[in-house]
């Protein structure tokens, strides 16, 4: 007889240490078989390298599989070519901050793979695909409200199993007979509920088992990281927008965009002033 096979995965963790020190610890306290961490781990908070380097601790310990996130590219990118321009400078200072405090270690990231598949022991035919956000992007999130023929054209045929991040809210549901699995957020949620959450997989010998779990951690800890570090600081104005995030636990950025982001790029308002009149309408 098979043993029962048990996967935790996450993702999102954003740079926030506390968040991810908890979630270490509910993986040492369950004991999978496997971890999997899908993307993001850093940038858009303030502790990259100790999140970086906290996992790398963890992989001497455990069987790890780290996928790379839209994050770990941008940091990548933003550390290999500067900004085009003053406005652009602005609008990715959180991101160069963090390329700053990675340095050459962001290159270990991006020898993660931007996916990962494995299947049910003793069943071949019983897949599991992981990625940040769809086989499209990982710049791509899967919502409560995405189509589901959206959705179909974006995610990988012939499994059971797709598991996929990058919204910040948790979510399960089933397209053309596949299950939908989308982690949420360690360190960042965007569902309005701050805690943290991830997913425990359990193949049980028929059918794989899903679960998303929450849980707290030291949030005074993780707001003083913010400032402590530097980051609330040194990150430009869409700095202060990411603190917003993760202190409401609600997504902002985009929103911003839309209203302010072709006016700062045109030069029309300085990125700065938009964020004031951004927060000061909330």
């Amino acid at each position: 007889m098979i043993a029962p096979m048990k996967i935790a995965l996450f993702s999102d963790v954003q740079a926030n240490l506390p968040a991810l020190e908890e979630m270490i610890d509910r993986i040492e306290h369950w004991n999978p078989d496997l971890v999997v961490m899908n993307g993001d781990l850093v940038n858009r908070g303030p502790s990259s390298l100790e999140c970086l380097d906290l996992w790398r601790e963890l992989e001497q310990r455990r069987h790890c599989v780290a996928v790379r996130g839209n994050h770990e590219d941008f940091v990548h990118d933003c550390r290999l070519n500067p900004p085009p321009t003053p406005a652009e400078a602005e609008l990715r200072a959180f991101t160069d901050w963090t390329a700053n405090q990675l340095g050459e270690r962001i290159d270990e990231c991006m020898a993660w793979p931007d996916q990962f598949l494995f299947h049910a022991p003793g069943a071949p035919d019983r897949w599991v695909h992981v990625t940040h956000g769809t086989i499209k992007s990982n710049r791509q999130g899967i919502l409560r409200s995405t189509p589901d023929e959206e959705i179909a054209a974006v995610m990988p045929h012939g499994v059971d199993l797709f598991v996929t991040a990058h919204t910040h809210r948790p979510l399960e549901r089933v397209v053309d007979g596949v299950t939908i699995l989308n982690l949420g957020s360690v360190g960042s949620p965007f569902d309005r509920d701050p805690r943290a959450s991830y997913a425990r997989l359990v193949w049980d010998g028929n059918d794989w088992q899903t679960t998303i779990e929450r849980f707290e951690y030291d949030r005074d800890r993780a707001g003083r990281d913010y400032f402590d570090s530097g980051f609330y600081e040194g990150g430009g104005p869409l700095a202060r927008l990411i603190y917003e995030e993760w202190r409401r636990a609600e997504g902002m950025i985009n929103r911003w965009r839309q209203q302010y982001q072709a006016a700062v790029r045109a030069g029309e308002i300085s990125a700065d002033r938009a964020v004031d009149e951004f927060l000061a309408a909330l």
